[in-house]
């Protein structure tokens, strides 16, 4: 039978790479945690990580172990907030990792509120436009947009975002406006640089009922959206972004909307969570304000807020 600390030891190496970092989370020394994880993989016959001089990384027996052990570990948290009787309050750091964008500007404004609301909650927040593994990194809630692929996660949807093209006035003085998606190829494009895979982000356009992905060839590339909507207000060219990017902008009359006859289907937005455990109230207070949100009550000051 494996006492919790050698789970947490165990669990901890897997998550931040390296006995010392384990150690300095579990506030013990590097010492005892690896003589924990060696107790660990001696009564379990099995090697857990791959060692190196610099750093640990899990074995595919260990994988599987720490995904299991994640699940527990989870689980005992929350029994432990129930019989504490704190189910009523949200408390603990509630880890959250949400696209750039889109979290700076709908959901930290939220997640103000919820601090406000929950003192005993705390908030560690990662604001990144590539995918990571919840499990692995240890995040209790994703936000994504757009269809989802691993089906071993619990999703909701909360909200959906539209894809618009739009240029500056100055741009299309001087290039022209087109009138039709072949007529785009003539023109230069500020294009969004997928992160993690070296690709750009083909655009997508509505055409005869079907929906339709072109990759332009010519023009700039950037990984975030708001220099992209700032490239598009220089004269760039012609960029494709989610419509609340270019809200104050188009407000403004810095950009105007092009094609607009041909915008794709939304985009779906969902909370996206590891399958297979309890949610803590934590986690149950943020999916309550995205619901709030979905539904349009009490809406976090964000997009187009006076």
């Amino acid at each position: 039978m494996h006492g919790l600390q050698t789970l947490l030891a165990f669990s901890e190496t897997a998550k931040r790479g390296g006995f010392a970092a384990a150690a300095r989370e579990l506030s013990t020394t590097p010492s005892t945690v690896a003589k924990a994880v060696g107790r660990l993989e001696a009564s379990l016959g099995l090697r857990l990580f791959h060692r190196t001089t610099r750093q640990v990384s899990l074995t595919v027996d260990g994988e599987r172990l720490f995904r299991r052990c994640q699940r527990v570990l989870a689980e005992l948290e929350e029994l432990q907030s129930e019989a504490a009787g704190a189910r009523a309050a949200a408390s603990g750091t509630l880890r959250i990792d949400m696209p750039i964008v889109y979290g700076r500007k709908v959901i930290l404004p939220l997640l103000a509120r919820l601090e406000r609301e929950h003192p005993a909650l705390e908030l560690d927040v990662r604001l990144s436009d590539a995918y990571v593994d919840l499990v692995k990194d240890g995040v209790d809630v994703a936000i994504r947009a757009g269809e989802l692929d691993d089906s071993s996660l619990v999703a909701r949807r909360f909200a959906s975002q539209q894809l618009i093209l739009v240029a500056a006035p100055s741009y299309l003085r001087e290039h022209g406006t087109p009138r039709s998606l072949d007529a785009l190829a003539g023109h230069r494009h500020v294009l969004f640089r997928l992160p993690g895979r070296g690709r750009d982000r083909p655009q997508q356009f509505a055409l005869d009922g079907r929906t339709v992905a072109l990759r332009p060839a010519g023009g700039s590339r950037f990984n975030d959206g708001e220099a992209m909507v700032q490239a598009a207000v220089l004269g760039l060219g012609l960029t494709q972004v989610p419509d609340y990017m270019a809200a104050d902008e188009i407000a403004a009359g810095r950009l105007v909307e092009v094609l607009a006859r041909h915008r794709p289907p939304a985009m779906p937005i969902h909370a996206v969570m590891p399958g297979n455990r309890m949610v803590p109230m934590r986690v149950r207070v943020l999916l309550d304000a995205l619901t709030a949100l979905r539904d349009g009550r009490r809406r976090p000051r964000g997009v187009n807020d006076p």
